[in-house]
């Protein structure tokens, strides 16, 4: 049922590429054929593409139907999964018809007729029943409970979240629309003013006044869904309420980001896609979160206060450590410090000191954001490890809900900040570790493969990424090479540690390397990665205008990491690890240090 899911939303996807690439014509006025034909002439891209959406979207409505008929026979009349999916059938139907009324009338392409500002928004809500209807028949597949009425303070909490989400995709549509139909007249406008005039003026267009309501309405509801989204969470706090309602938080943060990359960036269609994909994904988080709602009791959380027996100014600090503590400052220092030195690298001297106060203050909230989600997911495995039994979270002087409104104020105004005195791609990749770290190192790979340190600590490579665009506004090759640095030393950095606490990761379940194959084979690894690191780090500086002492010291620190690697696998000891780590450290540092001043000097 989720492969169903999944593919009705690449389709959807594939929909909105039809109209951002200004394919709907592609076919000309002809609806079920193309061309009037039913095997057409594909060596046009546009017929190519309206013809692939059509044929994709034809095998969604099979793919649905057949999922229809088995329900059917195996399900009693009357299930609550046979009407999901039957209503998932209507809903496609629908689509389908929507998209033919769309073709045969020509409101495709440059259309700016109202008749087409209707259909668009009726067609988004449409593939959203779609993917709401999949969502619940995929939740009765899996066993889930039926859902109930709840009482009214729930149901008005579940009724605005998805009330604003239907909103903002109507006003959405309506935006899409207008950078499509409007696509020539907005390209040709010379400079801002002219573009808002369009938008805003007295002679502006309908369309594209009603766009404007978008990201003004995203702003409130942004707020209002997150406020009713916590709210759930603190009514019902059965973990998959509180689950799906992060999910959808972090759906919603990521839109928020997008949707203003989107408007600074003039919205290419590559980001239009994204931001679909992000609403798309909302979408579903709201209506899992809202399964959990109706189909459970409510629960009564705990009242017990961590902070009983302060007085009131002891209270307050301990609120304020705990929230530093979210954000492990000790863990990210020597994340800022490369970023600041790869600013002093890009720039080839000290950049101006207002943008590297931001861009690092900017840098530290981003990943305070991302180690606060982490905890917040993670919070089960906290509880088993001794290392991390302390933690705000797991203690309670920080709830899960408010340590998420925390990650995503930090999200918002680290986003801000660093664009304000850099640029978009500067925040965009800042943004993008977040997202790295969350998404493929917490949840998707640290609790399945040994690999987890290996892709997902890519997430500790952005910083230097972050300070050279926020120079440069670009990544030339150095940037990457920064990047690759980070990349191939994380792995000896962390296994290094993860053998001194291999009993922790044991007790929880974490599958790091030193428990899934010892420590023997964990030290061979860190001598490969550490020669790997040693390769990239010393290669590229010779013969591009290094000089000799950069290039001396850097191959000794390399010497030093080697030595210690090869110390380690001679004999797996936690005294050997310990110097391995402490060292490795010490390492990164100096290398980004000696390369920054070689490149100031």
């Amino acid at each position: 049922m989720r492969l169903s899911l999944v593919y009705a939303a690449l389709v959807i996807l594939f929909g909105a590429w039809v109209r951002a690439s200004l394919s709907g014509d592609g076919c000309g006025v002809s609806w079920p054929n193309c061309g009037g034909a039913i095997l057409p002439d594909t060596s046009n891209v546009k017929t190519l593409i309206e013809l692939t959406h059509r044929v994709t979207s034809g095998l969604l409505g099979l793919l649905l139907g057949g999922l229809w008929i088995a329900a059917r026979r195996a399900e009693p009349k009357g299930s609550p999964m046979r009407r999901a999916i039957g209503f998932s059938v209507l809903a496609c139907v629908i689509s389908a018809l929507i998209g033919a009324v769309l073709v045969r009338q020509g409101l495709v392409v440059h259309d700016k007729s109202l008749a087409r500002a209707i259909f668009m928004p009726v067609h988004l809500v449409n593939n959203y029943f779609l993917m709401g209807a999949l969502v619940l028949a995929d939740w009765y597949s899996r066993g889930g409970a039926p859902l109930r009425r709840p009482d009214r303070g729930p149901l008005m909490l579940l009724l605005a979240s998805g009330v604003s989400q239907l909103v903002l995709g109507i006003t959405g549509a309506i935006s899409a629309m207008g950078k499509t139909a409007y696509g020539p007249e907005l390209q040709a406008a010379q400079t801002l003013s002219d573009r808002l005039n369009m938008h805003i003026g007295a002679a502006a267009s309908p369309i594209l006044k009603g766009g404007v309501a978008h990201p003004l309405l995203a702003t409130s509801l942004f707020a209002l869904m997150l406020w009713a989204g916590n709210q759930l969470s603190k009514s019902r706090p059965e973990p998959g309420v509180q689950q799906w309602s992060r999910y959808l938080s972090i759906g919603l943060t990521a839109q928020m980001i997008f949707g203003l990359a989107n408007l600074l960036m003039s919205a290419p269609a590559w980001m239009q896609m994204g931001h679909l994909l992000l609403a798309l994904v909302t979408w579903v988080s709201f209506v899992k979160m809202g399964a959990y709602t109706l189909a459970y009791p409510e629960y009564t959380p705990s009242t017990e206060d961590p902070f009983a027996g302060l007085t009131p100014r002891e209270r307050l600090s301990a609120q304020i450590r705990a929230y530093v503590a979210l954000t492990k400052p000790r863990v990210i220092s020597l994340l800022l410090f490369t970023t600041v030195a790869a600013m002093v690298m890009a720039n080839q001297g000290w950049p101006p000191f207002l943008m590297t106060i931001c861009v690092a203050l900017g840098g530290y909230m981003m990943a305070g954001a991302a180690n606060t989600i982490n905890m917040i997911v993670e919070r089960d495995l906290d509880v088993a490890m001794e290392r991390t039994a302390s933690r705000p979270t797991v203690t309670h002087y920080v709830s899960s809900g408010n340590a998420f409104l925390f990650a995503l104020a930090l999200t918002v105004i680290s986003f801000g900040m660093i664009t304000a005195v850099s640029n978009v791609l500067a925040a965009l990749l800042a943004f993008a570790g977040l997202l790295f770290y969350v998404f493929i190192y917490t949840l998707l790979l640290k609790r399945r493969t040994w690999q987890n340190i290996v892709i997902g600590g890519a997430a500790g490579a952005f910083p230097p990424l972050v300070g050279w665009a926020a120079v440069t506004g670009d990544l030339n090759w150095f940037a990457w090479l920064l990047f690759a640095v980070v990349f191939l030393w994380t792995p000896v950095h962390f296994w290094a540690l993860a053998i001194l606490i291999k009993d922790d990761y044991a007790k929880a379940g974490v599958p790091m390397l030193p428990v899934v194959h010892g420590e023997h084979v964990t030290a061979v690894q860190i001598v490969i990665y550490a020669i790997l690191t040693a390769v990239v780090s010393i290669i590229p500086l010779a013969g591009n205008g290094f000089n000799s002492i950069t290039l001396g010291l850097v191959v000794l620190l390399n010497v030093g990491l080697l030595a210690q690697s090869m110390g380690l696998l001679r004999s797996t000891t936690r005294p050997k690890a310990k110097s391995l780590f402490k060292y490795s450290m010490v390492y990164l540092a100096l290398f980004f240090l000696v390369v920054a001043v070689d490149r100031a000097i």
